[in-house]
């Protein structure tokens, strides 16, 4: 089953597919959450959850692409990626935007987003 995300970044609203994984499932259990975003290293944006995820049956790393939302186990942070950046140890993929990449780059400062379940 599919699950639904949406996050609200000042009015704009996107949406995200998540994958059917425990990691997933544990950032969607913790929503709704609304979270200050922080640019890192001109790739992504990140922000501390309040617990850390499983990542039990996660792969050791991933290669995030374009759109990716992650999350960086050694550190416990929600990444979302809007540069291409390669391989990373400890890195979960949890979702994919569906589209709107290009706000999230286009914003070099601290943004507040409120991440949703959508039904």
């Amino acid at each position: 089953m599919k699950m639904k995300l949406r996050i609200t970044v000042d009015d704009t609203v996107l949406t995200a597919t998540m994958l059917d994984t425990t990691a997933s499932k544990d950032f969607m259990a913790l929503l709704p959450l609304t979270v200050t975003l922080k640019d890192y290293a001109g790739e992504e944006k990140v922000c501390d959850l309040p617990k850390k995820l499983s990542t039990q049956g996660s792969p050791a790393g991933y290669d995030p692409e374009l759109g990716d939302i992650t999350y960086y186990a050694p550190w416990g942070n929600l990444a979302l990626f809007y540069h291409d950046r390669g391989y990373a140890q400890g890195l979960v993929k949890l979702g994919h935007l569906d589209g709107g990449v290009d706000l999230l780059a286009g914003k070099r400062t601290d943004i507040s987003a409120r991440f949703e379940t959508l039904p």
